[in-house]
């Protein structure tokens, strides 16, 4: 696959355009979720307002996590490449905007995205629905076949999938566990920069 000729990127963010910090089973343990489930959907299948209480909760836990991100090695230069290219790139997350817009600060990649290239759970369905892919796209007057998806998850890949772009998957432990998914699998986001060119 020629990924240098695709015009769109859509990058998830927490451990992908970000180092990995969250600890999901603690999360849920704080929040009382069972830990088989996904935060979301748990948190979706609790009564009103035993689920405001919970989604307020998550949103104190991942701004405290936004203040201590980094950068994921070879962002800032990925990014960089790809606004010389004039490419169009957005952010694709399960956070709220609130926690997607202060992480990005807090890393120093905030200057890349504006407003409406940062979508959240609080604009779009989340992940892996394609709802915010197709919004983006639509937004750009452009095709799937134009697209990339690129992140270090499960919903990330089935995200790209479900929309019909392809799909970039970043694991720096080499483990690879959904390769089925994934057009290109990484370790370090040096590599996607090489594979643009």
């Amino acid at each position: 696959m020629n990924f240098s000729t695709r015009e769109c990127w859509v990058f998830d963010m927490d451990g992908t355009l970000t180092i990995a910090v969250h600890d999901f089973a603690a999360i849920c343990q704080e929040l009382g979720i069972p830990s088989n489930k996904n935060i979301l959907e748990g948190i979706a299948e609790l009564p009103e307002p035993e689920a405001m209480e919970c989604r307020q909760k998550l949103e104190a836990i991942e701004l405290e996590i936004a203040q201590q991100s980094q950068a994921q090695p070879g962002a800032i230069e990925l990014l960089s490449q790809l606004r010389s290219q004039n490419k169009q790139i957005a952010i694709l997350t399960r956070n709220s905007k609130t926690v997607a817009t202060r992480t990005l600060a807090a890393c120093g990649l905030d200057s890349f995205f504006n407003s409406n290239t940062i979508l959240s759970r609080d604009c779009c369905t989340p992940k892996p629905s394609p709802e915010g892919i197709h919004h983006l796209l639509k937004t750009w007057n452009s095709k799937p076949q134009q697209a990339v998806m690129v992140g270090d998850y499960i919903f990330d890949l089935l995200t790209g999938r479900n929309a019909g772009t392809a799909t970039v998957h970043l694991d720096v432990t080499g483990t690879f566990a959904w390769p089925e998914h994934a057009d290109l699998c990484i370790t370090h986001l040096d590599e996607l920069a090489q594979a643009i060119g």
